[in-house]
């Protein structure tokens, strides 16, 4: 899986740091497919509050998540939102795509084998915190997002 790869083969990954509204996370470049200007998403009242509804990416209607939300907290929309698309790591046929609220471009990291892990309180969608460049950076759940998406019923 490529969270495996994540952790074991870091000596020549390239990282991107996704900026959000109260943290930045870490997933290595490969992971995300594209990256796009912020759309409103189409939703029903009768979604989660992380669910920011589908948005149109070549074609496709991509469910739209706020990762903060998820975590338990606030929605941000910025000035400088956009979105991340990210590329769904379960093999699912109906769920090839997620698609991800940031607050900001991407910054790409080179990150090598010496990660320096940070000890502060992680959400359940977060597997850790590691020290990029002067930030802390969240190593996010991308399985964990697609199997929220799946349970909701929302994929």
């Amino acid at each position: 899986m490529l969270d495996d790869h994540f952790y074991q083969r870091t000596s020549n990954l390239t990282g991107l740091l996704l900026p959000l509204a109260d943290r930045n996370l870490i997933v290595p470049n490969v992971a995300v497919a594209e990256l796009i200007d912020y759309q409103p998403g189409a939703f029903d009242l009768d979604t989660p509050p992380w669910y920011l509804g589908r948005v149109s990416w070549r074609q496709r209607q991509i469910p739209l998540l706020s990762f903060e939300s998820a975590c338990g907290n606030k929605i941000v929309i910025g000035e400088r939102a956009r979105i991340v698309i990210l590329n769904a790591l379960g093999g699912r046929p109906d769920l090839k795509f997620i698609a991800l609220l940031v607050q900001g471009i991407p910054r790409s990291y080179k990150l090598d084998s010496q990660l320096s892990y940070v000890d502060v309180p992680l959400c359940a969608l977060e597997q850790a915190a590691v020290q990029v460049g002067e930030q802390v950076a969240k190593v996010p759940d991308l399985l964990g997002l697609e199997e929220l998406l799946v349970s909701a019923g929302l994929a």
